[in-house]
């Protein structure tokens, strides 16, 4: 597995944390859990993974922007296969999208600030960007999460070590 370049491993990555999300869908029957936070384990295990193979095979020259680049490679693939799994995902469970527009219905109602005609067209509203919006968080989410982390570890991982 040591062959394998920064790309190819954000393709492992990836596919294992969708691997992971399915799974925890179905036991648990919703993403909003605290199983979810494995998935975000196994990406930055993904980008260490990818890291310290490269320190590995350094010859001692590596600077920042070189880990950062290698970890760039990996969460970058990461990202877009996450993405592309929420799109798909969400387009194959409408049921979330109803789910979500029950339980908005269900807290408007509690309010009671707003009238019926007004809590209808809201929910209409989140109807229509539910999908987006969730695709859009996807890409924000994984890509912060992935430049931050690669950030920190490639500063850690870049410095020379005077003995």
């Amino acid at each position: 597995m040591n062959n394998l370049n920064a790309t190819k491993k954000g393709l492992l990555t990836g596919l294992v944390m969708i691997a992971c999300s399915i799974a925890i869908f179905f036991v648990k029957g919703n993403f909003q859990n605290s199983l979810q936070y494995i998935t975000y384990c196994l990406y930055v295990a993904g980008i260490l993974w990818t890291l310290i193979s490269f320190k590995k095979n350094d010859s001692g020259a590596a600077r920042f922007k070189d880990y950062f680049s290698q970890g760039f490679k990996c969460f970058v693939v990461v990202t877009l296969l996450m993405v592309i799994f929420t799109f798909v995902f969400l387009l194959l469970n409408p049921g979330m999208k109803e789910q979500m527009a029950v339980l908005m219905r269900e807290e408007m109602l509690k309010t009671k600030t707003l009238t019926l005609t007004q809590i209808e067209e809201n929910i209409n509203s989140a109807k229509k960007a539910f999908v987006p919006a969730l695709v859009m968080s996807a890409v924000f989410g994984y890509l912060l999460i992935g430049a931050v982390f690669t950030a920190i570890a490639a500063a850690f991982l870049s410095q020379k070590r005077s003995v």
